[in-house]
């Protein structure tokens, strides 16, 4: 369950949000691009997340860093919005979350994050001499309900519940045929035990010596020697020396810290992790996301009502049998909602609609969703006194059939909103299930008085 810090009935103390006590300046060359690089890390408010800023484009472009903001890249954990992308930024983020700093403005004047010696120190050294600051927010924490698996080939990350309130990690590094020089390596990662900064930290990044070879024939890391980074050859690494003896392993759980940092809180359950790359864990971040939205739903639901329908008939002007939405549960101002309709047999539209195998018609409930997008753009202060008329629907899809007995869990969230018009992306679920889905542009008109 996602819940903040004060909220969890095994902590022993109230855990508060914390960002950076000065700005920190960092440069250098980018591991793989090579490219000089610039970044200065500004202190955030609470609740800001960690966001990075590419200064050297104009204008200037955030990219906050979330899973579902990642590109598909070899090697390398690449974020981007548009055609602007921050690239291999999964030491910063591993050095974030062992830091346990949550807010953040990351600004980077270049397309890489520099590398320093292929480890998270060259971003944990500068921020634990700036020191952190303490906010005055609860730190959110995300508890897994369930457990999530993704795999690819022999390769495999699970995720579990767990009786202890922290982040659990188990990491077996078997390279099967390469591993007379990589030997199976293991290591185990706790948030609450674990010394990140000596355990982990320090740990480099590493390639087989062919490996090296392809990258420097593709032109990338033409900057880098294997004294600079680790490059394994048949007798070890080559003009260097191994950090710990399992130093490879500790490495993937330095990335695996990184990536899953970008869910966009701490995650606390047991992992489990074997040959986990950066696709796998990109794509157990995105499961986690999913299953925190499933989540958030639910309780919100169980939580009970914002707005009964009497509330709801207040301020719309539908009626018995096209007002679609029972109850609102949630509403973030004029940004997100959350509403409820339970679907039964006892539906006019089941009457005439597939009898002999009753579906809810798509167009109902693309209905409903648009109905409380409707009550979101209604929380504005300058739509006071008018009502949402759909102007057009986009990206429509219809994922599953609902059925009589069905509770459907509408959401909408704000895309852009102006004075006369706004645009949301309305989903509909039923259960983890999603239902429904499009991008739904209105326009407020006046009210009629009666």
């Amino acid at each position: 369950m996602l819940q903040t810090a004060d909220e969890s009935a095994t902590a022993a103390s109230v855990a508060r949000q914390h960002t950076l006590a000065r700005p920190v300046e960092i440069s250098g060359r980018g591991l793989l691009l090579g490219e000089p690089a610039e970044v200065t890390m500004q202190p955030a408010p609470a609740g800001h997340g960690i966001v990075f800023e590419r200064v050297d484009v104009s204008p200037p472009v955030k990219v906050p860093a979330l899973a579902t903001n990642v590109a598909k890249r070899a090697r390398r954990t690449t974020l981007r919005i548009g055609s602007v992308s921050v690239e291999t930024v999964e030491h910063c983020m591993s050095a974030l979350a062992g830091l346990q700093v949550d807010n953040l403005l990351i600004q980077i004047n270049g397309p890489e994050l520099p590398c320093g010696d292929g480890s998270a120190l060259p971003f944990v050294e500068p921020i634990l001499e700036a020191g952190l600051e303490e906010q005055d927010a609860s730190r959110r924490v995300y508890t897994v309900t369930e457990p999530l698996l993704v795999e690819d080939g022999d390769a495999m990350l699970a995720v579990f519940p767990s009786d202890e309130d922290e982040f659990q990690l188990i990491y077996d590094l078997d390279y099967g045929a390469k591993s007379n020089r990589i030997k199976r390596q293991t290591q185990a990662f706790t948030s609450r035990n674990g010394d990140y900064r000596t355990e982990v930290a320090r740990a480099r990044t590493f390639s087989l010596k062919e490996e090296a070879q392809a990258l420097w024939d593709r032109g990338m890391c033409r900057h880098l020697t294997p004294k600079d980074v680790l490059v394994i050859g048949d007798d070890g690494p080559i003009d260097n020396e191994y950090r710990f003896d399992n130093e490879p392993v500790r490495h993937k759980v330095l990335d695996l810290v990184g990536d899953l940092y970008l869910v966009g809180c701490q995650v606390h359950g047991r992992f489990v992790a074997c040959r986990s790359g950066h696709d796998l864990n990109r794509a157990m971040a995105l499961k986690i996301m999913d299953q925190m939205q499933t989540t958030r739903r639910r309780d919100a639901v169980r939580g009970g009502k914002v707005l009964d329908v009497r509330a709801i008939q207040r301020i719309m002007p539908h009626r018995y049998p096209m007002l679609l939405v029972d109850r609102v549960v949630e509403i973030e101002g004029d940004r997100r909602a959350v509403g409820v309709k339970s679907v039964t047999i006892n539906e006019p539209f089941f009457q005439g609609h597939y009898p002999g195998t009753p579906i809810m018609p798509g167009v109902l409930i693309v209905e409903a969703m648009a109905q409380l997008g409707g009550l979101l753009m209604s929380q504005k202060l300058e739509h006071t006194g008018k009502i949402a008329v759909l102007l057009s629907l986009d990206k429509v899809k219809l994922r599953c059939p609902v059925t009589p007995g069905d509770q459907l869990i509408l959401e909408a969230e704000s895309v852009r909103a102006r004075a006369r018009t706004g645009t949301l992306k309305c989903r509909a679920f039923v259960a983890s299930r999603l239902a429904a889905e499009a991008q739904i542009r209105f326009m407020m008109v006046d009210a009629e008085s009666d």
